[in-house]
């Protein structure tokens, strides 16, 4: 299923080995707010699977996770076809965003946690208090492309590189008609406004994975910390969650900002195509994404499925300002009460079945190379 860039798209696959969709997220998963795309972005519903290609494999009580909030929608669904297909069961997931769903996985309050970036260092060795006899995991279960949304009468086909991406939010390109947005721009007719650049005010995976992309793609441009989920610059203006910022932009004439496509294709903001070096501008799109994600790399080890993506890709049609949201759980140690749960959960959200309804709410299947991989992964969990 494809969508005009100016209405958005569904989130990017992983790899170019899915040929039943494309995957990412939107999100913005390390966002520390609770708000509920799946209801703001009018995403579709899925009808529940049937009980009989489910296999609940013991799952039984309550199962407590949080974290990013960029794969609520896609929560959403998994909770509802899984707990149609096993009685009894509960899954409780709060979207609080993903510092504070990897902060309740290493006290010990979920079972396990969503995030848009995988664990640090200092985070995994948190996580052997808690997981005892192993430690915390990255598991990718969904991404997609954070789409630069603008708003500008009369200019329906930006165009921008990372450079000049990099300046606007560092406040150094102020003016719509500033020459390095005008020869990106060839015949558009550029006002000479003030550009009113929106960032997040919470802590956010959206903005890490933003400033990771402008770090390495716009480096001499970008010199602030690619790993602060708070907003680094200066200048600008904030508002709250992607659902704040994507709002900003819609109601601010000569405004522009960044959040997950979903957003975009919800509130109908344009959204800007990037010039990567390749042949033609790159829209923000899940199937562009999912060219850029195809090249990401696992840099995990054993159970560890952490990812390394390629911002920097010339790659034709590849769209490069993407994130990845991976479920976070012990590779050994988990609570007794729970494991069946988690195990029959997960291995759900990760199979054939699972991966297909995400279409339905904007993300898309991981591609077979990385979910095979995670399905060999689930059933070892101990």
């Amino acid at each position: 299923m494809k969508l005009s860039r100016k209405n958005g798209l569904r989130a990017s696959a992983i790899g170019a080995l899915v040929v039943s969709g494309a995957l990412v997220l939107s999100a913005c998963g390390s966002d520390n707010n609770t708000e509920t795309p799946a209801k703001e972005n009018g995403a579709k519903t899925s009808a529940a699977a049937p009980a009989s290609s489910i296999a609940c494999e013991g799952a039984k009580g309550q199962l407590l996770a949080a974290g990013s909030s960029a794969q609520k929608n896609a929560m959403d669904l998994w909770v509802k076809n899984f707990q149609a297909a096993c009685s009894g069961v509960e899954i409780n997931y709060q979207a609080i965003g993903s510092g504070g769903g990897i902060t309740k996985f290493n006290q010990g309050q979920v079972a396990f946690a969503g995030s848009d970036s995988a664990l640090k260092d200092e985070e995994v060795a948190e996580s052997q208090k808690i997981c005892k006899t192993g430690k915390g995991v990255n598991l990718p279960m969904v991404g997609g492309p954070i789409a630069i949304g603008y708003k500008l009468n009369g200019v329906d086909n930006l165009v921008l590189d990372a450079s000049t991406i990099a300046k606007i939010f560092d406040n150094k390109i102020t003016k719509w008609n500033a020459p390095e947005i005008a020869k990106l721009n060839p015949g558009a007719k550029l006002p000479d406004s003030t550009i009113q650049a929106f960032h997040r005010s919470d802590e956010s995976g959206t903005t890490q994975n933003l400033g990771k992309y402008l770090s390495t793609a716009a480096a001499a441009d970008w010199k602030h910390d690619p790993k602060s989920k708070s907003w680094p610059a200066q200048g600008g203006q904030a508002a709250n969650g992607s659902s704040g910022v994507a709002t900003a932009v819609k109601d601010a004439e000569g405004s522009i900002g960044y959040f997950e496509l979903s957003y975009a294709t919800a509130n109908k903001i344009s959204t800007v195509s990037i010039n990567t070096g390749a042949a033609a501008p790159v829209a923000a799109s899940s199937e562009n994404a999912s060219k850029a994600i195809a090249a990401a790399k696992v840099k995990g080890t054993g159970s560890d499925l952490a990812l390394s993506l390629d911002y920097t890709t010339k790659a034709e049609g590849a769209y490069p300002i993407v994130l990845v949201t991976y479920e976070i759980a012990c590779d050994k140690g988990n609570k007794a009460e729970t494991l069946p749960t988690l195990k029959a959960f997960l291995n759900y959200t990760v199979s054939e079945e699972g991966q297909k309804v995400l279409a339905d709410a904007g993300y898309a299947p991981l591609p077979a190379e990385i979910a095979a991989k995670v399905r060999t992964i689930v059933p070892t969990l101990s």
